[in-house]
Formats: C-alpha cells, sequence, structure tokens
C-alpha cells in the first residue's frame, strides 16, 4: 500500500513520521516545504501540490486544521481528487465536523473515491510516541485493510461505526479537554490563593479521583509557564462549535461547554487566536494578578 500524506502541522508530521518509521512509503506535501524536512531526510517523496500526491500513490492522507483546507486540498484544481484513481482511497485525520466529513466524502464518491475519517486525541507528544488514540469512521472494510497504518500512527485504535460517527466522538473528547483544562486553572488557582506549594497541589491532585488527563498533561505547562500544547486558540473555539451544535441539533443543553467556549472567546480576544489553548488559565492569572508556577515542570511534554 502506497501512503501520501498531506497536512504537516504539529500533529501531522508526527504521525507521517510514525508511519514511515513502520515501513511505509511517503509521498508528501504541505504549504510549506521547510515542514517535510525531517521525512525527507528520512527518504519521503516530495510533491509540489496535492494532485502530484494522489498521482503517485494508492490512499491519501490528509491532516488538515480546517473544514476550508480540507475542501481546496481535496477539490480545487490541483486537489487529490484530480490525480486519484477510480477506487483510490481517501483518509482525512483532522477534525472536522460530522456534516462537513459527509460533504466530503460526497464528492470523493463522485470521483469513485472511498473516504475514511480517522481523527487522533493525546496531543503532540503521544502523536510523537506512535501512542495516539485513533477514532476511525468508514466502512468497515476499509477500516481493516487500513489497519497496519493506522497501528503504526497510534496504539489505540477505535472503529466508532459508519461514516461520520468518528467526528461526534472526537468533538466530544476535545470538548470535555477544554471543560476539564477550565477546571485545572479553577483548581490551580484555588489552592496557591489557599497559600499550598503548587507543585504539591499538583501531584496530590494527580493522585485523586478529581485526575485527569488534562491535568497531568496540560497542568504540567501551566506550571511552567510555556502553555506550549501545540494546540492553538481557534482550533479550540472551531471544536467547541461543533460540539454547541451537536448539542442543539441533539437536544442537549450543553451548559458547561458553552460557559468554556465564553472563556475561550475572551482569551483569544486578548491573546489571539493563535495563542497556545491553555492560556485560558493565563486569563485566571491576569485577572488575579496571581501567577500559577511551580519549579520542576516541563516547558513541553515529552
Amino acid at each position: 500500500m502506497r501512503y501520501g500524506f498531506i497536512g504537516l502541522g504539529h500533529i501531522g508530521t508526527h504521525l507521517a513520521a510514525c508511519l514511515q518509521r513502520g515501513g511505509f512509503p511517503l509521498v508528501v506535501h504541505d504549504l510549506h516545504q521547510s515542514a517535510a524536512k525531517p521525512l525527507l531526510d528520512m527518504g519521503a517523496t516530495w510533491a509540489d501540490c496535492p494532485r502530484s500526491v494522489a498521482e503517485q500513490v494508492d490512499t491519501v492522507i490528509t491532516c488538515l486544521p480546517s473544514p476550508g483546507a480540507t475542501q481546496e486540498v481535496l477539490a480545487d484544481k490541483d486537489g487529490i481528487l484530480s490525480g486519484m484513481e477510480e477506487g483510490a482511497h481517501w483518509i482525512e485525520m483532522g477534525t472536522l465536523g460530522r456534516d462537513e466529513i459527509l460533504r466530503f466524502s460526497e464528492l470523493a464518491a463522485q470521483q469513485g473515491v472511498r473516504t475514511m475519517e480517522s481523527p487522533v486525541t493525546g496531543g503532540v507528544h503521544l502523536a510523537a510516541a506512535g501512542d495516539v488514540t485513533i477514532l476511525a469512521g468508514g466502512d468497515k472494510d476499509m477500516f481493516d485493510i487500513h489497519q497496519p497504518a493506522l497501528k503504526a500512527m497510534g496504539s489505540k485504535i477505535f472503529h466508532m461505526g459508519p461514516l461520520g460517527s468518528a467526528a461526534v466522538i472526537k468533538v466530544i473528547t476535545n470538548m470535555l479537554a477544554f471543560i476539564h483544562l477550565k477546571a485545572v486553572g479553577e483548581a490551580l488557582m484555588l489552592a496557591k490563593r489557599g497559600g499550598l506549594d503548587l507543585s504539591q497541589a499538583y501531584h496530590a491532585i494527580a493522585a485523586s479521583s478529581g485526575n485527569s488527563f488534562v491535568h497531568e498533561t496540560e497542568g504540567q505547562l501551566i506550571l511552567n509557564g510555556s502553555y506550549d500544547i501545540g494546540f492553538s486558540m481557534d482550533l479550540a473555539l472551531k471544536d467547541l462549535g461543533f460540539a454547541l451544535g451537536f448539542g442543539r441539533e441533539f437536544g442537549v443543553p450543553l451548559d458547561l461547554a458553552s460557559i468554556t467556549n465564553q472563556t475561550y472567546v475572551e482569551a483569544k480576544a486578548v491573546y489571539g487566536g493563535k495563542a497556545e489553548s491553555p492560556m485560558i488559565v493565563k486569563l485566571l492569572e491576569d485577572a488575579l494578578k496571581t501567577e500559577l508556577r511551580a519549579p520542576g515542570f516541563p516547558a513541553k511534554l515529552l
């Protein structure tokens, strides 16, 4: 199976590298060729446009930041559909709304191309280790075909059901992460204002019933002051928008998600859309003129 990979951002670069280390030769493309250098050094082939990628492979994987980017890579004049043969496969590993992935799959089907969605969760550090969770949606036979490639990129692989189902669960997991992040900031601030040693407070929470994956990971970056998780305010607001849309569609009140979304709106206004998403906690720090810092915590997760 020959794979192409388009979208070499924080997550995509690591997923592609894991795929390559797993023995899958790659043809790669990104808006910035410099992003592909580590992969080219490992033996990947560079393509000048998405169409050129598609012409050289059986399956194109994309990991793109927005529906607009997916539309462009998929369907523009030099997009992948212009270079894919009938029966080829397209796998989108970015986070899209359910309606978007279904619409894009219809465009692909018109060219005889089959679609699978496989968004990932776990963060950049787990992507680098090949330890992310992959949430797949699509036909089971297509999922089975690509199991070896998925296992090269992630350690926990779930087939969630038909196309669109992975979009729903990915948005749910991200919504929970953002809510947890807001809660972590408030909890650490209570500890700080209560006179506790923040390092001890961090470890006590991690060993308690109130622990979360977000506390264990992003909590460290808050205490370091880097906030550098490799995920922006804009991306968080995109995913929260998807979640709130599902809430309206399914008739589920999402009070915590709504409050968290408003916090992100406020933080974006102060720090900008490219700022790291954990900086919603800095918004609280700045408002109370109280920094949440403790020695011994890393600037980036390894």
